[in-house]
């Protein structure tokens, strides 16, 4: 993502202690780079105030204690050191050197990033003889990223089954598909980063795992030994059974491959496409292909697209931004046949297609789950640190069912921010920290150039209160059971989703 330019104070000229409150940070800039001058009540730090996941603008973000959170995705960061706290932001941030003369603080030499953590580790905190982790996505990318930033010098191995390096799945069915992102944007982090943490990345099919012998065996008949053990099989799309959905001009939507083959598609000539599920995955999917200039008609069996997580108000607003934009619904309706050009729904009518995107939900890939009789309830269950039934075996990311502390239940859901923090606190406690995981989950979706933010988990509610407008672009809504907030969507109140979020971590 471009960074956008300095404002500010040019803080190697100093300025005055006095102008740094305790609690909010001065904007300013060091050349060519904005930083973030903060007072810590025991000294001054500077580091940079551009998110290092997407750039976003530290500095309309929200400060707690000696942390600071981004607005646009809720990543976190220490003021101390720069360090990456909590995911989608993975690598640390740049730091300067302050240093206070006749009541001015200049900054002066940039400094390395912290390359360990700064976390106290625990007394009882261990040094596996190795991690083995089984799935490349965001919690198993997560996972091994945060062992070498938490110090761990044993082996890592990082077992996928897709293709390439762990991408950023959000991309690929919004910037990358597109056309507004390169295909550079889409690893996580490059050959560069698994070379210089001595992360093995491998790419190969798992067949089986003994627990008791501590050992795992590829489809190619590979055998790996480990000390400690992370799942992290995430989840595969829901695949229709549907005459025709086999074709070459059919694609699902989860991994870089598949959103290729949708680009090549589109390259070949296509112009008409047809987008089966009106979800998340589904309507960006139109979002992007509207964008790229094709004919899009969404069609799913709802009265109206995400009201089972967004309710009718956002869900009515979602369906109009789209028609807005040229989308055509065909709601309450299925598709029963797939043909080379058209497609054939329940109804009985009869829509041109020479492009077909399903998206109509994902499942928890468990089959590695089932082998080895770990404890599952529509996912694998986990206990508060992430481990499974097993001792010395954790799950993270879309198969893991945790108690929730905020709801009170146990939840299982299928966000990218959520995975990556579920990998950041298993490898943590595969070294022993003992950390509860308790992260409030957090998503966006992006339809054009709206993003709606959403913190909390609201299976059900009985009630939504709908603060603003929609169509304003400038709303909050709150998703009350019993009188309690469970979850919270906003569009532009970035501030509030912030807010909330930590409210709901206190509580």
């Amino acid at each position: 993502m471009a960074k956008s330019k300095p404002s500010g104070p040019d803080l190697t000229q100093g300025v005055p202690a006095s102008d740094v409150k305790p609690g909010s940070p001065l904007l300013g800039h060091v050349d060519k780079d904005a930083v973030l001058l903060a007072d810590l009540g025991d000294g001054y730090s500077a580091i940079s105030a551009e998110c290092s996941h997407y750039h976003g603008p530290l500095a309309k973000g929200l400060v707690v204690g000696d942390t600071v959170r981004c607005p646009w995705h809720h990543a976190c960061f220490s003021l101390r050191n720069g360090e990456a706290l909590a995911a989608p932001a993975l690598n640390p941030l740049p730091r300067w050197k302050v240093e206070q003369r006749d009541g001015k603080l200049f900054v002066g030499e940039k400094l390395s990033p912290v390359s360990v953590s700064a976390r106290k580790r625990p007394a009882g905190a261990r040094q596996p003889e190795s991690v083995l982790i089984v799935g490349g996505g965001a919690a198993g990318e997560a996972a091994a990223t945060t062992l070498r930033f938490s110090g761990y010098q044993g082996p890592v191995t990082l077992i996928s089954a897709e293709a390439g390096l762990p991408p950023d799945r959000p991309n690929l069915s919004k910037d990358f598909l597109a056309g507004t992102a390169p295909a550079a944007w889409v690893p996580v982090h490059g050959e560069r980063h698994f070379k210089q943490h001595d992360i093995a990345l491998m790419h190969a099919r798992v067949d089986s795992i003994d627990a008791a012998a501590k050992t795992l065996r590829t489809a190619d008949g590979h055998q790996h030994s480990f000390g400690t053990l992370l799942l992290a099989t995430g989840a595969e799309p829901v695949r229709l059974p549907t005459p025709g959905a086999d074709q070459p001009h059919v694609h699902y939507l989860r991994t870089l491959a598949d959103s290729e083959g949708i680009v090549r598609g589109i390259e070949a000539g296509a112009k008409r496409a047809l987008v089966i599920g009106a979800s998340f995955i589904g309507l960006e999917a139109a979002a992007s292909l509207r964008a790229r200039g094709l004919e899009v008609q969404v069609v799913g069996p709802e009265a109206r697209p995400l009201e089972r997580v967004l309710g009718p108000q956002l869900g009515d607003f979602v369906r109009g931004l789209h028609e807005q934009k040229g989308v055509v619904f065909n709601l309450g309706q299925t598709v029963t046949a797939i043909g080379k050009d058209e497609v054939t729904l329940s109804g009985g009518a009869r829509l041109a297609a020479d492009l077909v995107v399903i998206g109509v939900g994902v499942k928890p890939v468990t089959a590695l789950a089932d082998k080895l009789g770990l404890r599952q309830d529509k996912g694998v269950l986990v206990d508060e640190y992430l481990e499974t039934s097993v001792p010395g075996i954790f799950a993270a990311g879309d198969i893991a069912r945790w108690p929730d502390r905020h709801s009170g239940a146990p939840i299982r859901v299928e966000h990218w921010v959520v995975a990556q923090r579920q990998g950041e606190t298993a490898a943590r406690n595969m070294l022993g920290y003992r950390e509860r995981f308790t992260a409030v989950p957090f998503f966006w979706s992006q339809h054009y150039d709206v993003a709606i933010n959403y913190v909390g988990h609201a299976e059900k509610w009985d009630e939504i209160r709908v603060d603003g407008d929609p169509a304003r672009l400038d709303c909050a809504v709150s998703y009350l059971l019993g009188g309690k907030l469970m979850a919270l969507a906003t569009i532009y109140r970035d501030k509030l989703s912030l807010e909330t979020a930590a409210r709901m971590e206190r509580e």
